[in-house]
C-alpha cells in the first residue's frame, strides 16, 4: 500500500497526539470527519427543530436534517422509498439518486462512506436496504471542508436508529406485499451507565418486472440511418440479509471506546428475454433474432471499525477511527441467441465476472472550543482502496460445447490512496456566524490492465475551500450562504477499457484517460420557523467541467459501444422552496418544489448540440390523524426532466398512499400503496448528428404492503456520562 507524502506528513504530525490519547484512554467512534456532527446550541445561528409536522426538520449552517419516522413508506419499503419524499432529492424508477438533478451524490451511513453505494451497484444496494433502520436523513448540498470532497451533487447522510431508554429496548417488524414481496427484522438495544449496545438484522425479498424498448438510429457511412430496435422484458428477484451491531463503552467520564460491524448479503436473479430487429437505411430487415439472458449475482459485503473518543481539556475533543471493508461480487451472465431472419445456428455465451474490493480507512478529528464561542476543527483521512475485476468468457453452439473466449476474458486492477487534511474555523460575530474551511487531498492512483499488459498512474494534489455564513434575523428567521469546491472521481470500473458483452449488438466499456469532474457551487438561503410552521427557500448556482457521462458509439454492423467520457460541461441555477406545518389540529402538510435552469455544452460530434432547459420538480404530502390511533398519508412527487451529454431523461411522476393503526401501546399496523397511479416510468432519448434514440422502461412499481411492528422496553432515558459533539448513543 503506497501512501503519498501528504499522508506521511499527516501521520507524523499527529502521532504524538494519538499516542497521548491512547495512553490516557481510548476514544470514540461515532463522529468522524464525515459523520454529520450536530452543532452546539450555543451557536448564534444554531439548529431549528420543528416537531409539529412530518417530516420534522432540523437546520444548521451547512445542512438540513429530515426525520423519516413519520413517513409510512419508510416503515414498509426500501431506503429509496424514504428518499423520494425528501426535499431536493430525486430517485428514479431504478433507484438512482440525484440531488438537484445531479446524480453524482455521495451516500454516507452515520457519516461514513461505504463502497456499497459506489459504482454500478449503488442503486441496487439502496433498493435492498430496509428504510425502517433509518431514523433521519441529512441533506448537505454544499458540504464544508470537514467532509471529503467527493460528490459534486452533495452528500446524503443516513443516520441509523439508536437504542433509547435505560435497560433493554427493541422492536420486531414484518411486512408482506403482493408479488411475493416480504421483509422482516428486529432491533435490539441496551443502555447502562457506561455501556450502549445496538443490534439490527433484517431480511428482504423483492420482485420486480419491467417492459422496456430501445429504438436507435445510427448514421450509416453510406448515407441515411441504420435502425436497431430492442423489445425486452425483465423479471427480477432480489434477496438481501443485512445485519449491524455496535457497542460503545465509557472507560471514564471523558473517554469512550467503540466497535461497529456491518454485514450485507445480497442475491439478484434476472430473467430477460429480448427481441432484436435491425434494419438498413432503406428500412429493409438486415437481422432479427431473440436472446435469452439469465443473470445470477451474489454480493457479500462486510465492514468492521474501531473507534476512540477522548475529551481534552475543558473544550477539546479528539475522535479517531480505523475501519476495514471487503466486498465480494460474483456474477454469472448466461446468454442464448437464436436467429429468426436470416436463419443461423444458435449461439450460447457465458460470462463469469468476479469483483473483489478492499478498503481501509484511518481518520482522526480534533475539535477545540475557543474564546467568544469560536470553534477550530482539524482532521486527517487516509483512504486506501483496492479493486480487482476478473472476467472469464465462454462461447459455443451448445451449453455442453462452450469454450473459453479470449475476447470475453480480462483482468483489471485498480488501486487508489487518498490522503487528506482539513481545517475549519467557526465563529459567531454578533448575529452573524462564519464557518470557513480548507481541505487538501493528495491522490495516488494506479490502473493495471493485466490482460493487455498496460499500466497507468496518476498523482495530483488539490485544495478544496468552503465558506458558510449564517445570519440570525430574529428568533424565527435566518439567512444562510454557502460556497464549496467539489470533485466527482470516476468509479474504478469506469477506467477499464475492456469491452463487456451485454448482447450481440451492445457492448460497454470504460476509459483509462478519464478526468475527475470539478464543480463550483454557490447558494443563498432563507428560513422561517414559527411553532409548527417551517418555510425555507434556497437559490443556488453551479458550474461544472469535465463531467463524466455515457456516450454511445457505432462500431459498425448495428453494434454499439456505450462508454464513459468527459463530455459534460454545464451550468445550472435554481430556486428551491419547502414548507411544512399544520392545516388544522389533525392535518399536517409538507411540500417542496424546485425551478431549475441547466445549460449543457456540446463537446464534439458524439454529444448533442449546446442546449438549455428550464424544469420543475418537487414533492408534496398530507397527513391526516382523525383519531389518536389512526393516521392516513398521501405523498406525490415529480422528478424533473434532466439533460445528458447525448440527450435527456423525461420528467417522472408518482403517488403513494399509507395508513397506520395503533393497535396497542407497543404494536402498530401499517398499510402502504405505492405508485397508485401506475405512472412512475422512465422515458428518454438521445439526439446527436450520429445517433437518434428513444427508450422507455415500464416497471411494475405499483404494489401494496402490510406491516406489523412491535416495540418493547424504553424506560427512562439513559443519563450520559458526558456529551460528545456527534450523534452518539442515546
Amino acid at each position: 500500500m503506497r501512501i503519498g507524502f501528504l499522508s506521511m506528513a499527516i501521520a507524523a504530525a499527529t502521532a504524538p497526539s494519538l499516542a497521548t490519547a491512547q495512553t490516557s484512554a481510548p476514544a470514540p467512534p461515532t463522529a468522524a470527519a464525515d459523520k454529520a456532527p450536530e452543532r452546539s446550541s450555543a451557536k448564534t445561528v444554531g439548529e431549528v427543530v420543528v416537531t409539529g409536522s412530518a417530516p420534522a426538520v432540523q437546520t444548521s449552517i451547512d445542512r438540513k436534517s429530515y426525520s423519516v419516522a413519520g413517513d409510512l413508506q419508510a416503515q414498509t419499503g426500501a431506503i429509496t422509498d424514504a428518499l423520494r419524499n425528501i426535499p431536493a432529492v430525486q430517485v428514479d424508477v431504478q433507484g438512482n439518486v440525484s440531488l438537484r438533478g445531479d446524480p453524482n451524490v455521495t451516500i454516507l451511513v452515520d457519516g461514513k462512506p461505504s463502497s456499497l453505494f459506489e459504482g454500478d451497484n449503488k442503486a441496487q444496494a439502496l433498493q435492498s436496504l430496509q428504510a425502517s433502520t433509518i431514523e433521519r436523513v441529512e441533506v448537505i448540498t454544499n458540504p464544508s471542508a470537514e467532509f471529503r470532497a467527493d460528490g459534486t451533487g452533495g452528500i446524503i447522510n443516513l443516520i441509523t436508529k439508536r437504542a433509547k431508554g435505560a435497560g433493554p429496548t427493541g422492536s420486531l417488524r414484518a411486512t408482506v406485499g403482493d408479488g411475493r414481496r416480504y421483509n422482516a427484522g428486529g432491533t435490539f438495544g441496551y443502555n447502562s451507565g457506561q455501556l450502549s449496545v445496538v443490534g439490527d438484522v433484517s431480511l428482504r425479498h423483492d420482485t420486480q418486472k419491467a417492459a422496456a424498448t430501445d429504438d436507435r438510429r445510427l448514421a450509416d457511412p453510406a448515407g441515411g440511418f441504420d435502425r436497431v430496435f430492442q423489445d425486452s422484458l425483465q423479471r427480477i428477484a432480489a434477496d438481501s440479509l443485512q445485519a449491524r451491531t455496535s457497542a460503545d463503552y465509557d472507560l471514564t467520564p471523558r473517554t469512550r471506546i467503540g466497535v461497529e460491524s456491518h454485514v450485507n448479503l445480497t442475491h439478484f436473479r434476472v430473467d430477460s428475454p429480448t427481441l432484436f430487429t435491425a434494419t438498413d437505411s432503406r428500412d429493409a430487415v438486415a437481422d432479427s433474432f431473440e436472446r435469452q439472458l439469465d443473470i445470477n449475482q451474489k454480493r457479500d459485503a462486510a465492514e468492521v471499525s474501531a473507534n476512540l473518543r477522548q475529551k481534552i481539556g475543558a473544550e477539546g475533543e479528539f475522535v479517531g477511527s480505523l475501519s476495514y471493508e471487503a466486498i465480494v461480487d460474483q456474477r454469472f451472465r448466461d446468454g442464448h441467441t437464436f436467429d429468426q431472419q436470416p436463419a443461423a445456428p444458435e449461439a450460447f455465451d457465458s460470462q463469469r465476472i468476479d469483483t473483489l474490493l478492499r478498503r481501509t480507512e484511518l481518520k482522526g478529528d480534533y475539535t477545540q472550543g475557543l474564546p467568544d464561542m469560536a470553534k477550530l476543527k482539524l482532521g486527517y483521512d487516509i483512504d486506501h482502496v483496492e479493486n480487482r475485476y476478473g472476467n472469464r468468457g465462454f462461447v459455443g453452439g451448445a451449453p455442453a460445447t462452450l469454450a473459453p473466449s479470449a475476447a470475453l476474458t480480462n483482468q483489471f486492477e485498480f488501486r487508489q490512496t487518498i490522503s487528506a487534511a482539513y481545517v475549519t474555523y467557526e465563529r459567531p460575530i454578533g448575529d452573524l456566524t462564519v464557518l470557513a474551511g480548507l481541505r487538501i487531498e493528495d491522490v495516488e492512483m494506479r490502473l493495471d490492465q493485466v490482460t493487455l499488459g498496460q499500466t497507468d498512474e496518476n498523482h495530483y494534489l488539490r485544495a478544496y475551500p468552503s465558506l458558510h455564513l449564517g445570519w440570525k434575523l430574529s428568533d424565527s428567521q435566518s439567512l444562510s450562504a454557502g460556497y464549496s469546491h467539489r470533485v466527482q472521481r470516476p468509479d474504478p470500473f469506469d477506467f477499464n477499457a475492456f469491452r463487456l458483452l451485454l448482447d450481440p449488438l451492445n457492448y460497454r466499456g470504460g476509459n483509462p484517460h478519464l478526468k475527475p469532474q470539478q464543480t463550483q457551487s454557490f447558494e443563498l438561503g432563507y428560513a422561517y420557523h414559527e411553532g409548527a410552521t417551517n418555510l425555507q427557500a434556497t437559490a443556488y448556482y453551479r458550474e461544472s467541467r469535465d463531467g463524466v457521462d455515457n456516450v454511445v458509439r457505432d462500431l459498425g454492423g448495428g453494434v454499439s459501444l456505450t462508454e464513459r467520457a468527459n463530455l459534460a460541461q454545464s451550468r445550472s441555477a435554481g430556486l428551491e422552496t419547502s414548507a411544512s406545518g399544520k392545516i388544522s389540529k389533525t392535518v399536517s402538510y409538507n411540500f417542496s418544489g424546485t425551478l431549475s435552469w441547466t445549460e449543457l455544452d456540446s463537446l464534439g460530434p458524439l454529444s448533442a448540440p449546446t442546449r438549455s432547459l428550464v424544469a420543475f420538480g418537487g414533492h408534496g404530502g398530507l397527513t391526516w390523524r382523525p383519531t389518536a390511533d389512526d393516521l392516513f398519508q398521501f405523498n406525490a412527487f415529480m422528478n424533473p426532466r434532466r439533460l445528458t451529454a447525448q440527450g435527456d431523461f423525461h420528467a417522472m411522476v408518482g403517488a403513494d398512499l399509507g395508513y397506520r393503526r395503533k393497535l396497542t401501546e407497543q404494536a402498530s399496523l401499517v398499510v402502504t400503496l405505492q405508485d397508485v397511479l401506475h405512472s412512475f416510468h422512465a422515458r428518454g432519448g438521445a439526439d446527436t448528428p450520429v445517433l437518434s434514440e428513444r427508450f422507455t422502461s415500464d416497471f411494475d412499481t405499483r404494489s401494496i404492503r402490510v406491516g406489523l411492528t412491535w416495540t418493547f422496553g424504553g424506560g427512562r432515558q439513559k443519563e450520559p456520562a458526558f456529551e460528545f459533539s456527534g450523534p452518539g448513543p442515546t
